[in-house]
Order: C-alpha cells, then structure tokens, then sequence
C-alpha cells in the first residue's frame, strides 16, 4: 500500500486512518467515505475525472470523483473518488457484462480522447496486439490465436476493458463499477473479456465463453484471449498470473467454435 502524503489528504479534506483496498493495483486507500489511489498519467487521471463527474449511468453507480479544495482533480499524483459499498461476486458473470453493458451506453455518445494514442503502458500494447494493430513475440500459443483471428468491422466507442473484479454488488442498491479502464473498441469485446477472465483466473466452466451473445463472439473471444495473454504471459511478466497450460485449453475450445 502506498502512503498518501498528508498533504494530498488535506487537499482533498479527508482525514482519518488509510485501510487498504483490494482494488487499485492493491495501491488505493479508504479514508472515510473517500477512495484514494495513485493516478499515474495526470492528464489521462484529471479526463477520466471530468468524464465519471458527468456520467449517468442507468441502473449502475459509478464512483463520483472529489475536487480538491483548489478545483483539481489531481493533486501531487493523487485522484479521489467517493467511496460506494458493494463486493465482487465471482460466478455472476452474466450480471458483471450486464453492468458493463449499462456503462457502455452511458458512454455511447463519448468522443474518442487522443490521450489513447499516447498509452504505453503493458495493457495498452497489449490491447494494440489483440487488434493486430502491433505485434509481440508470444509463443506457439500465441501464434495459433492470431492465425484464427479475421477482421471485424463494428462500431466503436469508449469500452471498460477491465470489468473482472471491478464489478461490485450490493444486497439493495445497482452495482458499482469502479476502476475505469477505457479503450476504443466495440462494446462486445469488453463481455469477451469477462468471459476469457471467468475461464482462466476463476476456473469457470466452459459455458461461460456462451455468454459473449454476439454474431462475432468467437472472433472477438479471440481477441479477448491475445489480450490476456499478452498481459499475463509477455517477456516482463511470465507466469505473473496464469499458467500457459489454461491459454492451451482456451485455445483448443475457441478452435472447436
């Protein structure tokens, strides 16, 4: 957990004792009703702020984020965020593409940000790689991945391409959707990645790949799966997550599709 400097608390006028959250990379903090974490790119952090300020969602929360007392929304590479109670629920993956599909319209009219062509970070070239719009070196299994994929041509829009785990429930109130991590894709890709997330990080069974309920959904589970791959089993990060033996299953059912 990182230690928020005590300025930063005083700039956002929260005080009280850090607790750790699971979210955030393991690097947010609760204090009070407030959530703090690290905003990494404070041009990309201060546009997302504005955006999640307007956003309406229908029959989801989105954390509301928190001006400092100066009007920022970063303050010494800090952001702010209400905080909104909820848990995740491994296994309700229909109800976590559901939430997701809720945000997506809420974000439908949202223009693209250049900011994106920016990103290098090891998520951002992955996303590229999945969409053949950059290459990586990831093995046999990658390479069969790739010789499946086709193109596609679907419309595009701001995308939560994160939303394993960053789908909270609550006995009485809509989920929550936190972290925002955005992108430019079709909408159905971020429901891709919930499922290839369900089947290797949650031991789901197979099924779970029918939920993507989309004409395209073996091409974009493809893409779904390079993704993953190229983020849990690049170079810099072998075996951080999953083993290569549950991207060789995977595989083997997207190629009996």
């Amino acid at each position: 957990m990182s230690a928020v400097p005590e300025p930063v608390l005083a700039a956002f006028d929260v005080g009280g004792r850090p607790e750790p959250l699971s979210g955030g990379m393991g690097q947010s903090v609760r204090v009070g009703d407030v959530v703090l974490k690290p905003a990494g790119d404070e041009t990309e952090a201060s546009w997302l702020a504005q955006l999640q300020h307007d956003l309406r969602p229908v029959g989801l929360r989105t954390p509301r984020p928190r001006r400092a007392a100066d009007g920022r929304w970063v303050v010494d590479g800090w952001s702010a965020t209400a905080y909104l109670a909820g848990d995740g629920r491994p296994g309700r993956w229909a109800d976590t593409m559901a939430a997701g599909r809720a945000l997506h319209a809420a974000l439908r009219a949202e223009p693209r940000p250049e900011l994106l062509d920016r990103r290098t970070h090891r998520w951002a070239v992955a996303d590229r790689v999945a969409w053949g719009e950059a290459t990586a070196d990831l093995g046999p299994v990658g390479e069969r991945l790739t010789a499946r994929r086709r193109p596609l041509d679907l419309p595009r829009q701001l995308v939560h391409c994160d939303l394993s785990g960053n789908v909270l429930f609550h006995e009485s109130e809509p989920p929550v959707v936190i972290d925002l991590s955005l992108y430019w894709r079709p909408p159905p890709y971020a429901e891709a990645i919930v499922a290839v997330d369900a089947f290797l990080w949650y031991d789901a069974e197979p099924g779970v790949l029918d939920l993507v309920e989309h004409g395209d959904a073996t091409q974009l589970l493809v893409r779904a799966a390079v993704f993953r791959l190229c983020t849990d089993l690049s170079p810099a990060h072998l075996g951080e997550r999953t083993p290569i033996a549950a991207f060789e299953r995977l595989v083997d059912l997207l190629a009996a599709r």
